[in-house]
């Protein structure tokens, strides 16, 4: 029997977010660069002796019983029908919870990637049925494949991703200021709020071009931000701030509410860090 394993399950941000009118099925159809960043989770995994059990616990956050790590074991379960080797996870938590940076996506494509390595054979069809049962941001974190690093334009329900070439030239600060926006909660600000109709969003391929480019020229539009900053003004402030700190091009990610700031230099991130961190819970990456 194989001894423990250790997975390291990556955060994201978006760079941009454009949220479309919601489909017959419930699903927002989105657009939007997903980007992984130096901040991770990690998943200990260890077999047990009996089948069909997955026992989660994570120090660091109290977990709801049925959580990603664990609904993503079980789906693999239905999904393959077959029995599946028993395992404990013990899950380190760094990616805080309703961040915006698909901490618990990760962490449920992390669990199959621990599966595979214990020998379970999870076909893309399969692996693709799997995310669709758990959430629409497992889509991008299977699509990189053990890696830590990845980027890619993701669109539809989260479902259809295109990787692309990920930047190592990028310098980042991230700022968690404190309050939790929910997914849900988010969506349903969206369809309350009026959007004006003369927003000019990128296109998808303007997307790659534009995540290319220099990052003074980016124009990125998360639909989210002002929905959110308008609801929590810790985001707002927080936006504020690290745009004078001299960042580049910032913003919220995803439906929020950490706020990060692109730089020019790493020493640029780091002096913004520090000024920033008399305030803020921030992180430099």
């Amino acid at each position: 029997m194989l001894g423990e394993i250790c997975v390291h399950a990556p955060a994201k941000i978006n760079l941009g977010l454009r949220v479309l009118p919601k489909r017959e099925d419930g699903f927002h159809p989105i657009e939007s660069v997903f980007a992984t960043v130096g901040l991770s989770d990690l998943l200990t995994v260890s077999p047990l002796p009996e089948q069909n059990v997955c026992k989660v616990s994570c120090q660091q956050v109290v977990l709801p019983q049925e959580n990603t790590v664990s609904s993503a074991y079980q789906a693999a379960k239905s999904v393959l029908g077959r029995d599946l080797p028993g395992v404990s996870v013990q899950l380190t938590k760094r990616i805080p919870l309703g961040g915006g940076l698909g901490g618990g996506s990760s962490d449920a494509a992390a669990i199959l990637v621990a599966l595979q390595k214990l020998g379970v054979a999870i076909p893309s069809d399969a692996a693709y049925k799997i995310a669709a049962r758990v959430g629409s941001d497992v889509f991008f974190f299977l699509s990189l494949d053990g890696k830590p690093d990845g980027a890619a334009i993701v669109s539809g329900r989260g479902d259809l991703v295109k990787p692309i070439s990920p930047r190592c030239d990028l310098h980042y600060v991230l700022v968690f200021p404190g309050v939790h926006s929910s997914t849900p909660e988010a969506y349903a600000a969206i369809d309350e709020s009026a959007r004006s109709p003369e927003t000019e969003y990128l296109s998808l391929d303007e997307l790659e071009s534009v995540y290319k480019g220099p990052v003074k020229d980016w124009n990125f539009i998360n639909d989210f931000t002002p929905v959110i900053a308008a609801k929590y003004s810790k985001v707002q402030q927080a936006l504020d701030d690290v745009k004078a700190s001299g960042a580049l091009f910032c913003d919220m990610s995803g439906s929020g509410s950490t706020v990060f700031g692109v730089y020019e230099s790493a020493q640029q991130a780091q002096d913004a860090a520090n000024l920033l961190s008399g305030k803020w819970n921030a992180t430099l990456l």
